[in-house]
């Protein structure tokens, strides 16, 4: 039996190799407060959602087969969740009987393989019954194919088979073992056949003719004896107690993949309710396939920080298809980084088959997603921040595909402006015109105005937009890059108005709200 609840054709792998850049990407994205939601205290919903969020899905069928099947879960959450429940009950019973699987002894693996067996049956039982009440509410494929296949495989006849074999496998009228001589009178070829008896009532028991017999009894004390008796009857058991036990893992490892891809979504489900508590919109992305050039959204927010604020995030409307190349400037404490983790956040989202925070969201699908991010200076002093910076562009440069987006967030701007828009403009471009989708936080001039001088068809420059009385808006729009950052705001804030430093400058309830000052990946 297999779920396929996460994939079409094969199970979910948890032992899958996170990509070489989990780090940066759950440093940069700050993804931790997305997983930690997902998991709610949870260890084992924690490691799913790493593992499903940071291994992405390249081909838009395999997101939209995932997505379909989430759907089904956020209409029947309480249906999903019981189902869940039932994987994780099965395997907590299974580890009662572990005891005997570990025993050399041919009786105990059997004796505790029938007894697991039994509370499998159980389970299945269970496991059946969602399906017939409840299989009519689900329409995604994936489910579909799941009750379907509950059905046929866990029919009544099933059970009534499975319930005889293991009460035949209590021995209550004894074992019958068959062995052939071999060399030096050992007994080899042991078989376990099944018992001939019928049921007698008591006067044919009494008075009903006996076929004749070789019998032997066992004298009281005679320790020896039953220890050779007891070894020649775990021989005969020997294969059946294998058969049995593997049997029991089998169903144990059906319960395990079950729980597994359930987790992810359940994972989904306590992610939708805080965001809906929280009042923020969530859509399901529209994803097409790697090079169609597709990256157009609507209220784009950062989820993380929606998650760990306590006001309402602003969202962005940005139509970037048929772009290959997005720099964003503009006034410091904008919105800008917030912006870019946005970006990051529903591409990963995306391609695991999830919902992303946005009214509506589209994207081609990427080989791999990246981030260099600034970095705090060396305090070991080994190397320059400079060559920090582009020995990390090195690796990623090693690893990148084509089709893939790498996300710059104020890159290369330890050195001087002419140097590092030297830098930035030759990689960017290069990236570029090997099909690298890069999007480019800046607050270097000359390389932003550099490359809208060159107008190109296949950028868009975007702006952090600052009202003419300084006011914050927390939007990006299109627009020429300026000169400015307008850092002298910040110093009026600081030095003149004595805001505290205790907000996080990407959040405001309305639009041009400007909430207290406080340092910022923006501020320079």
């Amino acid at each position: 039996m297999k779920a396929f609840l996460m994939h079409k054709d094969q199970d979910f792998d948890l032992q899958r190799k996170p990509p070489l850049n989990e780090q940066a990407l759950t440093q940069d994205l700050a993804l931790n407060t997305l997983f930690e939601t997902m998991a709610l205290g949870d260890e084992f919903l924690l490691e799913v959602a790493e593992k499903a969020v940071l291994s992405s899905l390249n081909d838009p069928d395999s997101i939209l087969y995932r997505q379909n099947i989430l759907e089904d879960c956020l209409k029947n959450p309480s249906i999903v969740r019981s189902v869940y429940n039932l994987a994780l009950e099965s395997i907590e019973k299974k580890k009662r009987h572990w005891w005997g699987f570990s025993s050399r002894y041919p009786g105990s693996i059997l004796f505790s393989s029938v007894e697991a067996l039994k509370m499998f049956v159980g389970q299945l039982k269970k496991l059946r019954t969602v399906a017939d009440e409840h299989a009519g509410k689900f329409d995604s494929e994936g489910f579909a194919r799941f009750f379907a296949m509950l059905k046929e495989d866990l029919g009544d006849e099933y059970f009534a088979r499975i319930e005889e074999h293991l009460k035949e496998l209590k021995f209550r009228k004894g074992v019958l073992i068959s062995a052939e001589l071999g060399q030096g009178n050992k007994a080899v070829n042991f078989v376990l056949h099944k018992s001939r008896g019928k049921k007698q009532n008591w006067v044919e028991r009494i008075f009903g003719r006996q076929s004749p017999v070789y019998s032997f009894r066992l004298p009281p004390r005679d320790e020896n004896g039953a220890k050779a008796l007891a070894d020649l009857k775990d021989r005969g058991l020997n294969l059946v107690a294998n058969a049995l036990a593997q049997s029991a893992d089998h169903i144990l490892s059906f319960f395990l993949m079950l729980r597994t891809e359930l987790a992810f979504y359940a994972g989904c489900l306590n992610l939708h309710e805080q965001l809906v508590k929280k009042g923020a919109p969530a859509c399901f992305p529209v994803p097409t396939a790697s090079g169609e050039r597709r990256r157009s959204f609507h209220g784009l927010y950062d989820v993380c920080l929606a998650l760990s604020g306590k006001q309402k995030v602003v969202g962005n409307d940005v139509n970037a298809d048929n772009k290959d190349l997005v720099i964003i400037t503009g006034a410091n404490q904008g919105g800008k980084s917030t912006f870019l983790r946005s970006i990051g956040q529903a591409q990963l989202m995306t391609q695991a088959g999830m919902f992303v925070p946005a009214d509506s969201f589209s994207s081609e699908v990427c080989e791999g997603v990246f981030t260099h991010y600034k970095r705090e200076e060396d305090t070991a002093m080994k190397s320059g921040k400079l060559d920090e910076e582009l020995s990390r562009m090195s690796d990623i440069a090693d690893n990148i595909t084509p089709t893939s987006m790498l996300l710059f967030n104020e890159s290369f701007a330890a050195t001087n402006e002419r140097e590092g828009s030297e830098i930035a403009r030759q990689i960017a471009g290069a990236l570029v015109e090997k099909g690298v989708k890069v999007f480019f936080v800046t607050h270097l001039y000359e390389f932003a105005h550099g490359m809208y001088g060159q107008k190109m068809k296949n950028a868009v420059f975007l702006r952090a937009e600052r009202r003419p009385d300084g006011a914050r808006t927390f939007m990006v729009v299109e627009g020429e890059p300026l000169q400015t950052s307008y850092g002298e705001d910040l110093y009026e804030r600081v030095f003149k108005s004595g805001c505290a430093p205790d907000a996080d400058p990407s959040v405001g309830v309305e639009h041009g709200a400007l909430p207290p000052c406080a340092p910022s990946a923006d501020r320079v």
